[in-house]
């Protein structure tokens, strides 16, 4: 007996452990892409003028809708458990298309985060009934928007353009709902220290193969 105990710890152990770490290190790695090379802004209008782009950015993307004074709450949920953690990293950027007409709301939101806050990352861009629709069906969600432009779910865009998500066995991940703010703080802040990750240890192995050559 005791020399199967012997044998076991030292010989399938190790095995089992480093099955185990290695799968993990796997999945923490890499999150899914959802929808490929998703579209850009263009020449939208933003809050404070300043041209906002998708590319080489590390973005989550919301859609206000017109009563953006009434889900203002949504964007505090995702302001203290996100954003407050992350906004200091010069690669992230918190977007937020707004149909055109409600700069002034969107600036009380951005006046009322600022109180607690630095908002230099918090970035509303304006566009056309029209236009937002268009944009939203190029991302291929399955959930739509609701009759007033806007969800409560925000995703996740790589620096390519990729909308990153969860592909479960029976659902897709496609986005998180600002309104609860325990699937910010468990769902997205693992799917979103995944995203950094990668590119930390992309970084890592270019620094390394530089210091080689």
């Amino acid at each position: 007996m005791k020399k199967n105990i012997v044998l076991f710890v030292l010989f399938i152990l190790p095995i089992v452990a480093y099955l185990f770490f290695a799968s993990g290190v796997n999945g923490f790695t890499k999150l899914p892409t959802v929808t490929p090379n998703t579209a850009d802004f263009g020449n939208w209008q933003s809050l404070d003028g300043k041209k906002v782009t998708l590319n080489g950015k590390v973005t989550v993307l919301g859609f206000s809708g017109t009563e953006l004074l009434k889900n203002r709450g949504n964007f505090f949920n995702l302001n203290q458990k996100i954003y407050q953690t992350y906004h200091k990293f010069k690669d992230v950027q918190f977007v937020v298309i707004c149909p055109i007409g409600t700069e002034a709301d969107a600036k009380k939101v951005v006046d009322a985060l600022a109180a607690f806050t630095d908002v230099a990352q918090w970035r509303f861009v304006f566009a056309s009934p029209d236009e937002i629709t268009s944009y939203h069906s190029q991302l291929k969600l399955l959930e739509k928007l609701d009759d007033k432009l806007g969800t409560p779910k925000v995703y996740i865009i790589d620096k390519k353009r990729n909308l990153r998500g969860r592909k479960l066995v029976k659902d897709t991940k496609e986005g998180y709902n600002t309104f609860h703010p325990a699937e910010l703080s468990n769902e997205m802040l693992d799917d979103f220290k995944v995203i950094l990750y990668e590119y930390r240890a992309a970084l890592k192995k270019n620094n390394n193969a530089t210091r080689k050559i």
